[in-house]
């Protein structure tokens, strides 16, 4: 068993590990990486005692994440998906009591919520990107139902290449959310999948040997947790190896915030690289997916590590402020970006002094909401430094304006922002569709 063990337990770890660094604020990303661990678990406890209730259990538990998964693929624009999502997070707890308390058969329960979220989303599926996504979906839970049942119910004297095969099964739906996910925020996957891969199998090549050893020479319960933990503490070094440096920075250069600071631009800058898509694929985006780039641009409007691998950053627009430069920095190219932005928010603005008036609305959502980047929901509001307008603004959206109602104003305004940058867009000079083509990366 630790033969088998070990691999797949470090590469499922790397796995969810992989999926948190990526974007830890994404729903798919954080509920695939959740299988994936108690995928893990499981393997380290049927390492440690071999058919063990517990054991299943952990195998069981990746039905229930994933069915949260497919639920955050559901299109944005679906009108029911927060209900949906509430719906699955109240379900989570009563499955999985069920699951520790019912025997192995009964336990397959957990495959019941897995069904609602794929059978949703193949509903949607027309709006779903990449197409083939929901398919792919339902037949690799297909392939994981049937893994789980030969282990829980049929007893086919093989249990490890059963364990194994659920393991591949998980990682082909991670495969497919983080596809996903790079295709809705517009970035490249390969480069940086591959360097953290790379990373992983040589992590796995170097302590993978001497860890399947000692297991083998030692069966004790403590020295097979500690060699499955230092293999833990490997793997999550390489999938979060972003994060880390950042926490070594926050703790060695506590004292000097101006290293701090260049350093973590710096490292915004490393791990922008691989996942900005190539510059002449702007011109082939079609209107939908330029829409929904406009959003995510501004919902992480605040956030310059994630503006320097927007697609937009190679807008027209953008490359009329960086002409005078020499040097064309994405860091200089994502503060262009938000320039460009914030322009066309202020340019929704209507005309007089400042109102709450229906004709306000869009420009008060997003102007304070996602330039001024303040939140009237928040339970510890300070407005020190606010001008009068913001005060106002801040306490008629607090007052008045129910959570969804401001997300659907702040939705209707990057449309109307996306249009006219897409107009810009495909009225530019075609002398610019020229130079990206010579250019392109």
């Amino acid at each position: 068993m630790p033969a088998v063990a070990v691999p797949a337990f470090a590469l499922a770890w790397w796995a969810a590990c992989y999926l948190i660094g990526r974007d830890p604020t994404r729903g798919p990303s954080v509920r695939a990486a959740a299988a994936l661990a108690a995928y893990a678990i499981g393997v380290l406890l049927w390492t440690i005692a071999p058919g063990s209730a517990a054991a299943e259990i952990f195998f069981c538990v990746p039905a229930l994440f994933w069915a949260g998964a497919a639920v955050a693929l559901l299109p944005r624009l679906v009108p029911e998906r927060r209900q949906i999502d509430l719906g699955w997070l109240i379900l989570v707890a009563p499955f999985l009591l069920m699951a520790v308390a019912l025997p192995a058969a009964g336990r397959l329960v957990v495959l019941a919520p897995l069904v609602g979220g794929v059978v949703l989303l193949w509903r949607f599926r027309d709006q779903v990107q990449p197409n083939i996504l929901p398919a792919a979906l339902a037949v690799m839970s297909a392939l994981y139902a049937a893994g789980l049942a030969m282990l829980l119910i049929v007893d086919l004297g093989a249990p490890v290449l059963v364990i194994l095969a659920i393991g591949v099964d998980l990682m082909m739906l991670a495969f497919l959310v983080v596809i996903a996910e790079a295709l809705d925020v517009g970035e490249r996957l390969r480069p940086d999948l591959i360097r953290s891969l790379i990373g992983a199998l040589l992590g796995v090549a170097v302590v993978d040997v001497p860890i399947t050893l000692t297991m083998l020479g030692d069966t004790s319960t403590t020295v097979r947790v500690l060699q499955f933990g230092l293999l833990a503490a490997v793997m999550t070094g390489i999938g979060l190896i972003g994060q880390l440096r950042r926490a070594l920075d926050r703790i060695a250069y506590r004292h000097d915030d101006r290293l701090r600071e260049d350093r973590g631009a710096l490292l915004m800058l490393a791990e922008a690289l691989p996942r900005h898509r190539q510059r002449h694929r702007l011109i082939a985006t079609d209107q939908q997916d330029f829409l929904r780039f406009t959003r995510q641009a501004l919902d992480n409007y605040g956030r310059l590590g994630r503006l320097m691998r927007s697609p937009l950053t190679d807008l027209p627009a953008v490359d009329r402020r960086l002409s005078g430069l020499t040097i064309e920095q994405p860091l200089a190219r994502a503060m262009e970006l938000r320039a460009v932005l914030a322009e066309g928010v202020d340019r929704l603005r209507p005309a007089g002094r400042f109102a709450t008036t229906d004709e306000w609305r869009h420009y008060n959502a997003l102007y304070f909401g996602v330039v001024l980047g303040l939140d009237p929901y928040a339970r510890k509001r300070s407005t020190d430094g606010l001008d009068r307008e913001a005060r106002l603004a801040l306490d008629w959206m607090r007052r008045n304006v129910p959570r969804q109602t401001l997300r659907r104003w702040k939705d209707e305004g990057a449309a109307i922002v996306a249009r006219r940058l897409w107009v810009e867009l495909a009225h530019t000079d075609p002398r610019w569709l020229t130079r990206v083509t010579t250019r392109s990366t």
